[in-house]
């Protein structure tokens, strides 16, 4: 199911005004890729790149141009190792999230 407009523009302005949602969304994109859920942590990016830096300033960012950032994290994108971190160290710098893993025996 599609997500309203409504929803996406009320993620956008919590994310804009809300450090700790921010720092949430991060958390879980990247807690989403590492459990192999893909589609999930580029949506949530998508979203977190659109409340706080956009596409064209992080393609100017990391040199990239915005239509291939766009691609990247598009349902079927699919982003390298080197443009993936790129995004995520960017974003980091500008959300002032650091994140760090931790790892746990199950």
């Amino acid at each position: 199911m599609a997500l309203t407009r409504d929803f996406k523009e009320t993620v956008l302005a919590r994310a804009q005004r809300d450090g700790k949602y921010r720092e949430a969304l991060f958390t879980e994109a990247i807690n989403a890729y590492l459990a192999g859920d893909t589609a999930t942590g580029k949506a949530i990016l998508r979203d977190l790149v659109n409340a706080t830096i956009g596409f064209e300033a992080l393609a100017a960012e990391i040199k990239k141009p915005s239509k291939s950032l766009h691609r990247m994290l598009a349902p079927h994108g699919n982003p390298n190792t080197e443009n993936f971190f790129d995004i995520v160290s960017t974003l980091q710098k500008k959300t002032r999230v650091k994140l760090r893993v931790t790892a746990r025996t199950l």
